[in-house]
């Protein structure tokens, strides 16, 4: 995973632009580290010009529906190609959710058949991983939730479905988040409990075995003195 300190998400309406900035997430799909970059965006009328800090083709979704003369896109202005580009970024953070949550979802049968030290590493570097994820998705919320709410000359009234519907999918995001959130915490629990059991098995056989020999060996201790008559 990498780690990287990054403006926070925001939106600002100019006399002439909005401005917005978001953090963009990619999942290698060999590595399966996660990157974050800053997208930028400002939106015009008639022009929307957008910064990456990286070539991507994260975008190439939206570029191919331009290509192919897509009625929508092509005649609902620049505000609906934005909502186009930040609705592939919010799909992006589910997708990647969505792949965290199917590998903490197949650790709960090793934790119930083995319980090893190696998944409670686990366990931990999901929860580590989660946060990282929660720690950029959720400031985005807020500035998907004041896109919305704006009332500018750049966003037609047409268009604010398609950032309510952005806005309910951020909302899906976060929400599957807590969810994968509350699994880790409740694994946790059944790590540790698990592990308490074994070890008070244990302390039971220590205990019968000690009930065993303890008495023998006292016996031992007391005819290995030297006694002139032996009781």
């Amino acid at each position: 995973m990498l780690w990287i300190l990054m403006p926070r998400p925001k939106v600002h309406e100019y006399v002439n632009c909005i401005f917005l900035s978001i953090k963009m997430l990619q999942q290698d799909e060999h590595t399966g580290v996660i990157s974050v970059e800053n997208l930028s965006i400002i939106l015009t009328k008639s022009i929307l010009i957008s910064f990456q800090e990286k070539k991507g083709d994260v975008f190439e979704p939206v570029r191919e529906r331009i290509r192919n003369q897509k009625k929508r896109i092509r005649n609902y202005g620049t505000d609906y190609l934005l909502y186009a580009l930040l609705d592939i970024v919010v799909d992006n953070y589910i997708y990647i959710i969505s792949t965290l949550g199917e590998r903490i979802e197949n650790l709960e049968e090793s934790l119930l058949l083995d319980p090893k030290q190696g998944v409670l590493e686990k366990i931990n570097g999901y929860k580590r991983e989660l946060n990282f994820l929660r720690k950029n998705i959720n400031p985005a919320k807020e500035m998907i939730l004041n896109l919305s709410k704006m009332e500018s000359e750049f966003i037609e009234d047409r268009n604010h479905v398609h950032y309510k519907e952005l806005q309910d999918n951020i909302n899906q995001a976060i929400e599957t988040s807590e969810s994968y959130r509350e699994i880790l915490s409740d694994q946790l629990n059944i790590y540790h409990t698990t592990i308490s059991t074994k070890l008070n098995d244990i302390m039971k056989f220590l205990t019968v075995f000690s009930v065993i020999f303890i008495p023998l060996t006292f016996i031992a201790g007391i005819y290995g003195t030297n006694f002139e008559v032996v009781p």
